[in-house]
């Protein structure tokens, strides 16, 4: 009787722990990619101009619509991001790479709840620039949190970084 008795009380509290190390588990285990490409018939160095001209953000950029700090490798920022809704996002991240005319990367976020690593990377190709955003998010938060709006967003952001860029290009007209 007592050992059946053993196994009733140890019971309870291993099947807690074993549901909550397995949801632990899955919560770091989750992920999702986005990749959102586009070529841009300008080379990178203007490209990057524009990407790291965060001051202007607000005037091109439907996503990423205000970048408080500054883009340097280490720093710490405020992305206010715009979600299909209107509502403004307000994220922290860390300049993780910073490689002029090539890459930057921020990531941020409660890990095992949900973090991102949102990378923009420049290539030359073809006389122009292909231009990739690509995030990797993570965490338990995934679970709950409808994220299929950010590949759209991306695309978005894509097309008005091109136009944009064909804007600062264009000369003048007279």
């Amino acid at each position: 009787m007592s050992k059946s008795r053993s196994l009733v009380k140890w019971g309870v509290p291993t099947a807690v722990s074993i549901v909550l190390i397995v949801a632990v588990i899955g919560a770091l285990a989750t992920r999702k990619t986005f990749l959102v490409e586009i070529w841009i018939p300008a080379p990178p160095e203007v490209l990057w101009e524009v990407l790291i001209d965060t001051q202007a953000y607000p005037q091109w950029n439907p996503v990423f619509v205000e970048v408080d700090g500054t883009y340097a490798k280490g720093e710490t920022v405020l992305n206010r991001v715009r979600d299909p809704g209107g509502a403004i996002l307000k994220m922290v991240a860390t300049v993780d790479t910073f490689l002029p005319n090539e890459e930057l990367r921020q990531s941020g976020g409660i890990p095992g709840i949900l973090t991102f690593d949102h990378r923009w990377l420049l290539e030359p190709a073809d006389g122009g620039t292909n231009v990739t955003q690509h995030e990797v998010d993570r965490g338990i938060g995934l679970w709950f949190w409808n994220s299929d709006w950010i590949e759209p967003a991306y695309a978005a952001t894509n097309e008005a970084l091109a136009e944009r860029v064909r804007l600062v290009t264009a000369p003048p007209s007279n």
